[in-house]
């Protein structure tokens, strides 16, 4: 059984990881980190005291982001490893720069309880050659994961009680999100989706040099209802769509920027035409129809599972309602 030490604590757990002095002992091997191939196994690299309860070794940070991308409802568990004597650079509201010998590690689970199943751990690793992404399969036990350079299948039960073939990505197909002109990136830990209190325990840690500007601004999605309708909508699209539609990523060729700081209203979809949706537009003539959600191609994608339609192409397999009722939302009163 996993607890709810890390599961249930979020902010507060890695608050307490980053100012405690008696956390887990030391153990993450940086050779592994740094220059170790394709590591064969996750317990290889050290990240976790306990790895059946996601306990992370001492100098790996757990954190959460304020609105996370949807993977099927899959619970996740988000580390940051620095190695020792080395600091992250803030960036303003964009990604941290964070130094060579860096480790980004993502636990999908399923399930609560007794029932809670670990199924898929991705870790980015900042080697000096660039950003290495590298996908890891749990066993049924929940006591190791190893490398699935080619991805996997799981059959998974969803939150909502869909039972669904769920993807492990294959080693390429990492790069189709994490790309951006032809390089690996994180597309996670911006400053913009990060707590400012982690980002001042993180500076007082000594891992980053200062909190950055801008940071904090996306809101909590269990509290969206309380933001604007455009900052909720707008953060979901940054988080679930921006990482491809963007300048020099895998869906430049749509023109939609769907980025956060993106102010243009044409270039996030308002009024424009689809450039490369194909059947995918589902006859329908403009990306964003102000006040006609159901007009609007952006948001008939999102509400398909069909392949060539729907959209996210890849990290989900159901529909993500919350996701798409925020949405709806914004459009209706645009």
């Amino acid at each position: 059984m996993i607890t709810r030490w890390i599961f249930g604590a979020g902010l507060g757990a890695a608050l307490a990881v980053m100012a405690s002095a008696n956390g887990p002992v030391e153990r993450v091997n940086q050779a592994k980190v740094m220059d170790g191939g394709l590591v064969r196994s996750l317990s290889e690299y050290g990240f976790f005291a306990d790895a059946g309860l996601q306990q992370p070794s001492a100098g790996v940070i757990p954190y959460r982001l304020n609105t996370p991308l949807y993977s099927d409802g899959a619970e996740k568990l988000r580390f940051v490893y620095l190695p020792p004597r080395t600091r992250a650079i803030s960036q303003g509201d964009d990604l941290l720069d964070l130094p060579v010998g860096t480790a980004l590690i993502k636990t999908f689970a399923f399930g609560s309880g007794a029932d809670r199943r670990l199924v898929e751990t991705r870790v980015l690793l900042h080697r000096t050659e660039g950003w290495v992404a590298l996908p890891y399969l749990w066993n049924a036990a929940g006591t190791e994961a190893m490398l699935v350079v080619a991805g996997a299948r799981v059959d998974v039960t969803t939150p909502k009680g869909e039972e669904i073939s769920y993807r492990v990505p294959n080693k390429n197909q990492c790069k189709e999100c994490h790309g951006v002109n032809g390089v690996v990136t994180p597309i996670g830990p911006k400053a913009r989706n990060l707590s400012q209190e982690w980002l001042r325990q993180f500076v007082q840690a000594g891992h980053l040099d200062s909190v950055p500007v801008g940071s904090d601004v996306l809101p909590l999605w269990e509290s969206r209802k309380s933001a604007s309708s455009e900052a909720a909508a707008r953060a979901y699209l940054d988080v679930n769509c921006a990482h491809c539609h963007r300048p020099g990523a895998t869906a430049s060729n749509s023109g939609l920027d769907l980025r956060w700081e993106q102010r243009d209203p044409q270039a996030i979809g308002i009024g424009k035409r689809p450039v490369a949706a194909g059947r995918g537009a589902g006859g329908l003539l403009f990306d964003i129809v102000p006040g006609k959600p159901a007009d609007s191609i952006l948001l008939y994608r999102m509400q398909s599972t069909e392949g060539g339609v729907a959209m996210p192409e890849l990290g989900k397999t159901t529909v993500d309602q919350d996701g798409v009722a925020v949405v709806r939302h914004w459009i209706e009163g645009l």
